[in-house]
């Protein structure tokens, strides 16, 4: 029998709102462009998509396959070395092999899988439609919170839901409440149960606690985290350490530490790509009109990269090419490294920065920024 796929839903819409950057978070390196630069480096951007688009084809589709079948046996070796836990050199192996193996498997493939990026194979096995990641969020509510609220809004304060999380202030634009004195507390709480984070996230629990949305609203999308929660408390907690007989307890520690691996190293990845200093915020107004040219340039100002290896950029699922992943979220991941010397250019070109630094560098800088917004604008 074949099976029907859907084709890649479109990501770039032909118009999207309008918005103007955030007075306390100017950018002034667009302020140079005119409307009809704007609209000429969208069509540049175009090019470089629509040539990308042309040229996917076997080798692509190999890279993708080797990443998951690599995934799969550190997974498989990394469980294996866990049931010989009781030897410490087993169990930290073991341990270290399935956190890289949870890491590949949410950011190089779940992720890009359920952007899209791959459904050009019509390989059901590998296509946004079909794919549930190892994570809390089930696939459906992060594809509506995440591609279409986050990269569509992106860093517009009010509209970006992925601006402090609902729990953190990190935009000067948020109202300063006492809640926020603990906000050092909660991004550390964030980073540690960060799956847990983008669950309650894709729920907008923030809108449950103030009224702004029913329990009755909320009710269907509970219950569906709540089915997806049970399936990976039963696999992580449950199953395996149970199948590990007499060695239960270092396989549950195992498992436990390489989802807290995998949560932190998540998180100090999105939040450096979204964050650090350099990466404007923007405000919500006259939210019509906004051209693809203007789309593009504020994915350009709103996101900042990090700087690092071939196999570091694997490991953060190539979003430390986060201004190309924004500017192009449905194009193969593997492509951000050949794409990002040509918008490097285009934003040298056109006098725009384009933000890019060491993730030590990048998240001290998220750090003080946290930091500072916790406190009253008078006291920061």
């Amino acid at each position: 029998m074949t099976t029907t796929l859907p084709g890649p839903a479109p990501i770039l819409p032909t118009t999207l709102p309008a918005v103007r950057t955030v007075p306390s978070t100017p950018a002034p390196e667009a302020a140079g462009l005119t409307p009809a630069q704007v609209e000429e480096l969208g069509r540049r951007l175009d090019a470089i998509r629509d040539r990308v688009l042309a040229e996917r084809g076997a080798s692509d589709a190999a890279y993708i396959r080797k990443v998951i079948t690599s995934q799969r046996a550190l997974e498989i070796g990394g469980r294996a070395l866990l049931f010989a836990g009781v030897l410490p050199p087993a169990w930290l192996a073991g341990t270290a092999m399935l956190s890289a193996s949870k890491i590949l498997e949410n950011m190089e493939i779940g992720h890009n899988v359920m952007h899209g990026q791959w459904d050009w194979m019509r390989d059901p096995k590998i296509h946004s439609s079909t794919w549930e990641w190892d994570n809390h969020s089930t696939a459906e509510g992060w594809k509506f919170s995440h591609n279409y609220m986050h990269h569509t809004y992106t860093n517009v304060v009010g509209k970006d839901r992925d601006v402090g999380y609902g729990i953190l202030r990190i935009s000067d634009e948020q109202p300063w409440r006492p809640y926020y004195l603990g906000n050092p507390l909660y991004n550390l709480l964030l980073s540690i149960f960060f799956q847990w984070g983008v669950a309650l996230h894709d729920v907008e629990a923030e809108k449950l606690a103030s009224g702004e949305k029913s329990w009755k609203q909320a009710w269907p999308q509970i219950k569906a985290i709540g089915r997806k929660v049970r399936k990976q408390f039963a696999k992580d907690y449950v199953v395996f350490p149970a199948l590990a007989g007499p060695l239960f307890a270092p396989v549950l520690l195992g498992n436990l530490t390489a989802n807290f691996v995998r949560n932190v190293w998540s998180h100090a990845v999105i939040f450096c790509g979204h964050f650090p200093d350099g990466a404007v915020q923007f405000e919500e107004e006259q939210l019509e009109g906004e051209t693809r040219g203007q789309w593009y340039l504020r994915q350009m100002l709103g996101s900042a990269n990090l700087d690092g290896g071939a196999f570091f950029h694997l490991m953060t699922g190539n979003l430390s090419f986060q201004i190309e992943h924004h500017l192009f979220p449905d194009l193969p991941s593997n492509r951000y490294a050949e794409i990002a010397p040509q918008v490097r250019a285009l934003c040298a070109e056109y006098g725009l920065e384009y933000t890019s630094g060491p993730l030590r560098k990048q998240y001290l800088q998220v750090l003080r920024r946290i930091n500072r917004l916790a406190l009253p604008p008078r006291a920061a």
